[in-house]
């Protein structure tokens, strides 16, 4: 068994792990699912570790075994890694299973990963009468309209199931809502003065104005994070007159590091 290898077109990761876990197999299952690589680590039929470039543990098993095109391999040899996983085979996929049915359901109340959760109540009075888990509360501070969806499983630690499904407890009791303040702009250059110094982006005030008419961003937004190709900044933004729509002026050294140049796009929202 020490070359399985195949197509997942033509078996599930789920009967992969129940075979290993039959033959008391111990190495690496390596799988391929287009642009993303994953691992599960096997000590005698059971998973210890898993690792995916996004997360590891039991967030990365479960990611692992939804992907269902691509190509696995698994390869005897003693495993030296840490054991994130305490449970059997059996439980895990049948984790596995419920989640997914779990993501199909809050996948058509949150369609995108990409929109804010943002808590309308404080947090006295946002948990009253509602029946949540010590790890649903958890998530509950990083909806603060700032983060989307996929930061807030970043900084929780938890996984999209966890995360959706505290967003549907309070969504459903009125108490949560879902912002899409992601504004697609273009490049140019933020030119300096005599007197202007070059230590923070510009927007037009017109973009403050929109922002304005949600929740959280009413007192007034000093930070603006941005969305490049390498990876999300906040750097601090001044909203000015005479700036064209869907222009974000940005310092030369800042277009430099971030590899930008005048023309080019990228998304921006407000930051704390």
């Amino acid at each position: 068994m020490s070359n399985l290898r195949g197509a997942l077109d033509s078996i599930s990761l789920t009967d992969v792990a129940q075979l290993l876990h039959a033959n008391h197999k111990t190495g690496m299952l390596q799988v391929n699912s287009g642009k993303v690589n994953g691992v599960l680590y096997f000590s005698s039929g059971e998973v210890i570790h898993a690792e995916t470039p996004s997360s590891q543990g039991e967030v990365a098993a479960f990611e692992i075994l939804e992907w269902v095109t691509g190509r696995f391999e698994f390869q005897t040899t003693q495993v030296q890694t840490a054991t994130t996983i305490r449970r059997t085979v059996p439980d895990l996929l049948m984790d596995s299973a419920r989640m997914h049915d779990s993501r199909k359901r809050l996948g058509a109340i949150f369609p995108s990963l990409t929109s804010v959760p943002w808590a309308t109540l404080p947090a006295p009075q946002l948990l009253e009468g509602l029946k949540l888990f010590v790890e649903e509360r958890r998530i509950l501070p990083y909806f603060d309209g700032y983060r989307n969806f996929q930061d807030v499983m970043a900084a929780s630690g938890q996984h999209d199931v966890a995360v959706l499904q505290a967003a549907a407890i309070l969504k459903n009791a009125g108490r949560l809502e879902v912002l899409e303040p992601d504004v697609l702009v273009t490049v140019t250059l933020l030119k300096a003065g005599l007197f202007k110094k070059r230590n923070h982006l510009e927007l037009p005030r017109s973009m403050q104005e929109a922002w304005a008419d949600l929740g959280p961003y009413g007192h007034g937004i000093q930070n603006l994070r941005v969305i490049w190709p390498k990876g999300p900044a906040v750097e601090r933004v001044e909203f000015v007159s005479g700036l064209a729509d869907k222009l974000v002026a940005i310092p030369r050294e800042l277009m430099q590091a971030w590899g930008l140049t005048e023309g080019s796009h990228v998304k921006v929202r407000p930051a704390p």
